[in-house]
């Protein structure tokens, strides 16, 4: 029989059995007497213990003083009565640590023995220590008795028990320990500040000091001079202030308006006429069209008198659509719709929705399977896409819809071999979104409902190579880009668009190119059509998918002005709250977020709920960071619906005030550049040079030899070094510019450590810079333009970059050449300036101007007065030019003094301090780690350069040329 078979018996129960069991309010307490059962105190009298065995052992005692106190009772009213006060004789022990114990955990000590051994390594402890006066003649050797050390030497037990803070243990390497006192005084401050988190760039500091500290270390080892020690932390030194400097913030009345034609700042209404538009490029594409209608319908104006003239109400064609959503947006959190995908997936799991009727009766012979393809709905079978279109605005009640569009484009029509009928596809998924919106507005003139044009990522990217193997393979190019994003535009505005989105955007790149076929369409077309932009944070990282903050995606794309800007998809509302918020702080127009609900299950889909959805939505809301809130993937009609009914117990976010403006860059990091101090606590932007064929023989010999790999290696080096900005020229005869600037630029920005940073585009030839900044996802600056090409030509330039987003470096040159006295500096800087702000709308704020510093120290007299004309002109161009920024070569003006390093950095450091923190001097082309500050110069080398840089005395050049032998 096996063991399973056996029966358990129950064990007899008696009465105390079954009794229950009861909170233990004490440890079990001992019973040697009825001290502790009664919790007596203790009286701390310990000289009435006379039992003989105790009296023993005291007879036999060494201590000196036959009279010692034995005794430790305190005073009854020494101490309050209460926990967590104690006194001896009046208070059980027992009950202190019970109640001690049960409200926190205790701290013992930590190991004597370790204390005592890190007290021998600062302080003599050896045999001599140990015996102290009482032992010197002792027979044996008591060097670690430790013991022994509290009669020979109680100071030190003592002192170990009273240590701050208590800790006495630890795992280290004893060798290694250094006594406080040993340190250096920068050190120790940045010891302090790392370990106290005194500082927020403690971490970078010792990061710093580290690299030096390395650096020391193979110097020694190849017997070469120590490295220049690092400042450490500078003082930031105050910035040169302007009379526009202070003018005081006021209150934004709207979003910051584009400048593409004067239709936006004068808030004309739209037409709705779209046949009026007949620029030759939306003709040809109309052209093209697959529409079997030839006489289809692009016009939708409505009757003036319609609807009454005051908002809510909103006519086509009378009223500005810009101003409409003004209002709303400051009046209420705007609804905006819910994921199509979730609901062409809904439909099709009660209705048939297959291979047969994704082709319709229109496709039915098509050459590749179309299942999938959502966007052809609209055309096979429009009533499906027209009825989710009305759920979200009946059911949902969004105030706004977007197009059914999202891969209308004909790059990802590609993969259903559809590329000719992107223009349809656009055209009637928006005309469907139109004829639903009118349809419910018509049932409600008081709560019109928009048509917003969705243009998706496309399933190409600019920014990231396709190949593992080759950084710098591409599969899409901006141009195509640009071309596939036109002819989407088109297709939604005939099809009754209002509002045109970028949605999704998980590199920038992309969206940039859509952002240029808008500005390029609002320009033929002289429309104001309000842009909103929507990037995509993929991960908890807070980065797109090409690795951007979400500030640095603002920055690359703020230049388009526009009207809203948010994030959507990839994440569930709770995982993007702080991005939002961080996004909320710098944005300067108005703020959506349409997020998944949740994030996708192990089948692919979304588990949140219509009322957890809305919950988590409404840290949004309490936080006042949003006026328009929607839903993505796996958002429903009712999702959205529950979303509203939050929503509308808040206020929407009111627009941050209007304030000085600035430049403000971005890589895959952001960088204002008013704010930025260099290493040397200057206010300067450090423009590093070192990527740069004239700055570089290594630069310009791995650029010769194509090995763009190792090339990147400087760049990483100048941003290590305190480069903000990497500038990046490839001029040279011998080298083709054009395929060189695209190749550095397509690997650079897939190397983080690199592309973190901005970049200055650079070169004598204007397409080579543009080349460059089609492969830029952030906000550069071009280097350079200027009217010695003539003014056509300098506007032409300048409204390109100024579409592209990028700031824009001015040399002052004109027709009759290169300024060199500081009024021709002037004279052409602020000709430059009146152009481009007044005739080309360019933004100020991002205009460089670089008056040429030229050499000094040349032995011939018209030149000793450069270094002082361009630190003359800086100011007065800086007073006369508002917001504009003033930038040089700065090795040029040494440039007579080559091999020598440090007398070229010493006469940098001179004309810089002057320039920056006297002229208003903001940005410089530098080798960041060769830079001084003006203190470290020895007191003859600062006098002889400032009397070169002054041009101080007659014989400046002679006396540098003197000292430059020396070195």
């Amino acid at each position: 029989m096996s063991g399973k078979d056996f029966k358990i018996h129950p064990r007899k129960q008696f009465a105390y059995d079954s009794i229950p069991p009861k909170a233990r309010l004490e440890p079990p307490v001992p019973t040697y007497n009825d001290a502790a059962k009664n919790h007596t105190p203790n009286p701390y009298l310990n000289s009435s213990l006379t039992h003989e065995k105790i009296l023993e052992i005291r007879s036999r005692s060494t201590v000196p003083d036959a009279n010692a106190n034995i005794d430790y009772s305190q005073p009854k009213d020494l101490y309050p009565e209460s926990f967590p006060h104690f006194v001896r004789g009046r208070d059980s022990v027992r009950e202190y640590i019970t109640s001690l114990f049960t409200s926190q955990i205790a701290l013992y000590d930590g190991a004597m023995g370790t204390m005592i051994q890190n007290y021998s390594k600062r302080n003599k402890l050896e045999e001599e220590e140990y015996r102290g006066d009482r032992f010197t003649d002792w027979t044996c050797n008591v060097k670690g008795n430790n013991d022994m050390l509290s009669i020979t030497q109680p100071h030190v037990i003592k002192g170990i028990y009273k240590l701050e803070s208590g800790m006495d243990v630890g795992i280290v390497n004893a060798h290694e320990m250094i006594h406080l006192d040993d340190l250096e005084p920068d050190m120790k401050v940045l010891c302090e500040n790392l370990v106290f988190n005194k500082t927020e760039d403690a971490t970078d500091d010792m990061l710093e000091r580290t690299k030096y500290e390395r650096a020391c270390i193979d110097a020694r080892k190849k017997n070469l001079p120590l490295p220049k020690k690092p400042r450490g932390k500078q003082v930031n030194r105050p910035r040169k202030q302007f009379a526009y400097d202070s003018l005081p913030p006021k209150a934004r009345l709207e979003p910051p308006v584009p400048t593409y034609n004067d239709a936006a700042k004068n808030h004309t209404p739209n037409p709705y006429l779209n046949s009026s538009l007949t620029h030759e490029k939306i003709l040809e594409i109309r052209s093209r069209s697959t529409v079997p209608d030839a006489n289809a319908n692009i016009d939708y104006s409505q009757p003036k008198d319609l609807y009454p003239e005051s908002f809510p109400h909103f006519v086509r064609g009378r009223d500005s659509v810009r101003e409409y959503i003004t209002s709303l947006f400051t009046s209420q959190i705007a609804l905006y719709d819910g994921a199509m995908g979730t609901m062409i997936q809904n439909y099709s799991k009660r209705n048939k929705l297959e291979e047969e009727e994704y082709r319709g009766d229109r496709f039915t012979d098509w050459t590749c399977n179309v299942k999938g393809n959502n966007d052809m709905l609209s055309i096979t079978q429009p009533h499906v896409i027209k009825g989710i279109y009305k759920e979200y605005l009946e059911v949902g009640g969004s105030n706004m819809i977007g197009t059914n569009t999202f891969s209308s484009t004909t790059i990802a029509m590609a993969d259903y071999e559809m590329e000719p009928y992107a223009y349809e596809l656009n055209y009637i998924g928006a005309k469907l979104a139109r004829e639903a919106c009118d349809e419910v507005t018509a049932k409600d003139p008081s709560k019109p409902r928009f048509v917003v044009g969705a243009l998706g990522p496309t399933n190409r990217t600019g920014s990231i190579s396709p190949s593992v193997e080759d950084p710098a393979a591409r599969n899409v190019t901006f141009d195509e880009l640009v071309e596939t994003y036109f002819e989407q535009i088109v297709g939604l505005v005939d099809g009754g668009c209002d509002i045109l989105i970028v949605e999704t955007i998980f590199d920038t790149l992309n969206a940039k190119c859509a952002i240029y076929a808008v500005g390029e369409f609002l320009e033929f077309s002289g429309l104001d059509i309000p842009l909103f932009v929507s990037g995509t944070l993929v991960d908890q990282s807070g980065r797109t998918l090409s690795g951007q903050t979400g500030e640095a995606f603002y920055a690359s794309i703020r230049h388009s002005k526009p009207m809203c800007v948010g994030l959507n998809c990839a994440l569930g509302a709770n995982h993007m709250a702080p991005f939002v918020e961080r996004l909320a702080k710098v944005v300067e127009c108005f703020m959506h977020v349409y997020s998944n609900a949740g994030l996708p299950n192990a089948m692919g889909g979304y588990d949140d709920t219509p009322d957890t959805m809305a919950e988590q939505n409404e840290v949004f809301f309490k936080s006042g960071w949003l006026n328009m809130v929607g839903g993505c993937c796996g958002s429903t009609p009712p999702h959205i619906k529950r979303i509203r009914e939050a929503a509308s117990q808040y206020s929407p976010r009111v627009l941050p005030d209007e304030t000085r403006p600035k430049m403000w860059l971005s890589g895959l990091e952001d960088l204002v550049v008013e704010d930025v101090h260099n290493h040397l606590g200057m206010p300067f932007l450090n423009v590093g040079e070192r990527c740069n064929i004239s700055g570089s023989i290594r630069f310009k010999k791995l650029m010769m030899k194509g090995d763009f790999q190792t090339a990147m290696d400087i760049a990483k080096k100048q941003v290590d070094d305190g480069a903000h900005v990497i500038d990046i020229n490839v001029d040279d005869g011998m080298l083709d510019g054009l395929a060189a600037m695209q190749k550095f630029v397509k690997i650079a920005v897939t190397e983080p450590e690199v592309a973190k940073v901005p970049f200055m585009l650079d070169a004598s030839k204007f397409d080579i810079v543009v080349a460059g900044m089609k492969w830029c996802q952030g906000k550069s600056i071009v280097n350079s333009i200027s009217l010695k090409v003539g003014e056509d030509l300098f506007k032409a330039h300048a409204k390109l970059l100024k579409k592209h987003g990028a700031a824009v470096v001015v040399m002052a040159f004109d027709e009759d050449g290169q300024a060199a006295t500081a009024s021709e500096k002037v004279r052409i800087c602020k000709r430059s300036y009146d152009i481009l702000v007044n005739e080309v709308n360019f933004p100020p704020e991002d205009i460089v101007f670089d008056p040429n510093v030229l050499t000094i120290g040349t032995g011939m007299e018209e030149h000793a007065n450069y270094g002082v004309d361009f630190i003359n002109a800086t100011k007065t161009i800086r007073e006369q030019c508002p917001y504009a920024k003033i930038s040089g070569g700065i090795s040029n003006l040494s440039f007579g003094f080559r091999g020598v390093m440090k007398i070229r950095e010493s006469i940098h450091s001179v004309f810089l301090h002057h320039a920056i923190l006297e002229s208003g001097m903001d940005v410089g082309i530098v080798n960041a780690h060769e830079m001084i500050h003006l203190d470290d110069l020895e007191p003859d080398m600062k006098v002889l350069c400032e009397n070169l840089v002054f041009n101080k005395t007659e014989d400046a050049t002679d006396d540098m040329l003197e000292r430059t032998k020396y070195e």
